[in-house]
């Protein structure tokens, strides 16, 4: 038999066993053939059922293969996407991140400026202030340097005679007052002279 006859040959079970090898004068023993007969096709049996679980196998693995290829190939396209998306996401954020950059700096300008604007006014009003305090100052020594004039012109006028009690007996007629007790109870009275006080400190303060 030649390698082309046993590659179009098929053998089952069945075959194995519905085979008639005929009879002979001395054959072999019909008993020992039978035996052999039905172990080889028990062998056939499980070598079938032996080769389609390996095919079952093999399809199972060709599924799983074509599966795991299936996932690789949608793995790679998820990180390529991943990649770009990861990319667009670092450009957005790098966009951001100088736009809040800019608006932060406009921002702190305004303020500063804001800042400034409101110093200047401060000191406007800090100077006005000043000015206002030299002018109150200013007219508080005249008023008072007016009034320690007088102070002084009252306290150089000359005494009045005071009449002595002979004289005031003597011109005590019973006719009404004497003329030089009217003028003593009319006369007024003499000033006294200002308590220190704070104003006295913001005169020498200015001096």
């Amino acid at each position: 038999m030649t390698d082309d006859s046993f590659q179009g040959f098929h053998l089952t079970a069945l075959d194995a066993r519905r085979y008639d090898f005929g009879n002979a004068l001395r054959g072999y023993d019909r008993a020992r053939v039978d035996q052999f007969r039905e172990q080889v096709a028990e062998e056939l049996e499980r070598l079938t059922r032996q080769n389609q679980d390996l095919e079952t196998k093999a399809r199972n693995f060709h599924e799983q293969l074509k599966a795991f290829r299936d996932r690789e190939k949608a793995l790679n396209e998820a990180l390529v996407s991943a990649q770009q998306l990861r990319g667009e996401i670092r450009e957005q954020a790098e966009r951001e991140a100088q736009l809040i950059v800019r608006e932060a700096q406009q921002e702190a300008e305004r303020q500063l400026a804001a800042v400034r604007e409101e110093m200047r006014r401060a000191q406007d009003d800090l100077q006005q202030i000043l000015r206002t305090r030299r002018t109150f100052l200013s007219q508080l020594r005249h008023q008072l340097e007016r009034q320690l004039s007088e102070l002084n012109a009252a306290e150089n006028e000359a005494l009045p005679e005071f009449p002595t009690p002979r004289t005031l007996s003597a011109m005590n007629t019973g006719l009404g007052e004497p003329q030089v007790a009217r003028d003593i109870r009319e006369m007024p009275p003499r000033p006294m002279a200002p308590t220190p006080s704070w104003l006295d400190a913001v005169v020498e303060e200015e001096s």
